[in-house]
């Protein structure tokens, strides 16, 4: 029988599961029954508590993050799931705004072995198909049991890939929030932004509110006709929320924020403020307390304001402390995501600054390049870490085609080796007074946390 000591065990246990975040799955290997038939074993600890569901391509983390801390400031504990995360595994698994206590996650974990050590034991299969669980599917029951040990009064969830058949889309939510849905994963949720959207629409549930954040007009027509299909309440953000007076600087973004829900007429929130710098996130800190509104209509404009202020997720224009000129480390790996957050950057830094760039496989170099090369002095293409296969000769031939057509005084160089690419990152930054952005990747800005602030 199983007996962790700690959480570090437990993850480090989790990880003999095949883990399609290290390795490419194929298109069948989703199987939501597989999920809900562990939940059911494990006496359905997704039902322990309300649930706001989170999907998207683009936000969903921050909306997460920022639902469950308002909800915290508004006095109930709330669960929040994510992923990835950058430097802790518990990163993913906590509270809205720390981590569970190591008794919560050696007690859930104990549960999770002696479920795992029943499905090795059974005569007869348990789960359908006769196919073991996966990483994620594992974690995200890890999850549920954490949180109902620790006897959370909420949970804000969010998708791993897709919707309709993601791990997580075993739960009864209060509501589903879908944030900006742009191009990811093709290969698995298609190659049309329609064919996404209506993968992603697949956490709606019957009569159960959809938050939805402002869409291209092809994508909202697929959400509303899913929402009316489902009798599911339609609140749109662009309907029913207003943002303005949006102003950024290096430690976070101020704005005004003006919600029409209910039949109590407008209210106006003034001042409110996030700790990232960008204005995506005062968008995102709209959709959160618009949610939470839908969700919870008792908590009120203070909770809003303090959740939205103490609200924090690593890896989001994180400027790294004690480190100057600027460390930036930013998990984008989407054009919309790079955009949003080289948008930030020049307001910030303006141009002229380093890029440490790497990027898993799968992702859209050619888009990611053609908007970071104009802005940068000095480019390194690396790998991000070792977690996911990469090709950095690949995206070093995509950015020095980018810079030979636009930008052809800046100096590019392949470091391969993520420690050495960092270093060199630092060392120039030191030397030419120039501040840094490190990109494409929450595993690149994972491996920046290690070499740097844990060194």
């Amino acid at each position: 029988m199983t007996h962790f000591s700690g959480s570090a065990e437990v993850f480090k246990w989790l990880e003999k599961f095949i883990n399609f975040e290290r390795i490419k799955p194929l298109p069948g290997d989703f199987k939501l029954e597989r999920m809900e038939a562990l939940a059911r074993l494990a006496g359905n600890p997704e039902k322990s508590a309300p649930v706001i569901h989170v999907a998207g391509s683009k936000g969903k983390g921050s909306v997460t993050a920022m639902i469950a801390a308002i909800l915290e400031a508004g006095g109930i504990k709330t669960a929040r799931y994510a992923s990835p995360h950058v430097s802790d595994y518990r990163e993913r698994i906590g509270w809205a705004g720390e981590f569970f206590s190591e008794e919560i996650y050696t007690g859930a974990g104990n549960e999770l072995a002696a479920l795992a050590e029943t499905l090795e034991r059974a005569l007869v299969p348990l789960l359908p198909g006769d196919e073991g669980p996966t990483f994620f599917e594992m974690l995200t029951l890890y999850f549920f049991l954490c949180a109902r040990l620790a006897g959370a009064k909420a949970m804000a969830v969010e998708t791993g890939l897709g919707g309709r058949l993601d791990a997580t889309n075993i739960v009864d939510p209060l509501a589903s929030v879908i944030t900006l849905i742009e191009k990811e994963h093709t290969e698995y949720l298609g190659n049309t932004l329609e064919a996404i959207a209506g993968e992603k629409a697949g956490i709606i549930k019957p009569g159960r509110p959809l938050i939805l954040a402002a869409q291209k007009p092809e994508v909202l027509e697929v959400f509303r006709q899913k929402a009316a299909a489902l009798q599911a309440p339609f609140h749109y953000l662009n309907d029913e929320a207003a943002v303005e007076n949006i102003c950024i600087n290096e430690k976070g973004t101020k704005f005004d924020l003006c919600l029409a829900v209910g039949t109590g007429g407008k209210t106006h929130l003034k001042d409110l403020f996030v700790s990232i710098p960008g204005e995506i996130q005062a968008y995102n800190g709209a959709l959160a307390a618009l949610a939470v509104r839908h969700s919870f209509p008792l908590i009120d404009d203070d909770a809003i304001r303090r959740g939205l202020s103490t609200f924090h997720l690593p890896g989001r224009f994180e400027k790294l402390q004690g480190i100057n000129p600027a460390y930036i480390i930013d998990g984008a790996h989407t054009t919309r995501s790079v955009e949003a957050c080289i948008k930030t950057f020049i307001t910030l830094y303006s141009s002229g600054g380093i890029l440490l760039f790497g990027c898993a496989d799968g992702k859209d170099i050619e888009a990611m390049a053609k908007i970071l090369v104009p802005h940068f002095s000095a480019i390194i293409i690396t790998a991000p870490g070792t977690f996911k296969k990469s090709d950095p000769p690949k995206a070093y031939d995509i950015f020095r085609r980018e810079a030979d057509e636009k930008n052809k005084t800046a100096e590019l160089f392949l470091i391969e080796d993520t420690a050495a690419a960092i270093e060199k990152s630092l060392e120039m930054s030191r030397e030419r007074q120039l501040p840094v952005l490190a990109t494409g990747s929450f595993y690149l800005a994972g491996e920046v946390v290690t070499k740097v602030i844990l060194r």
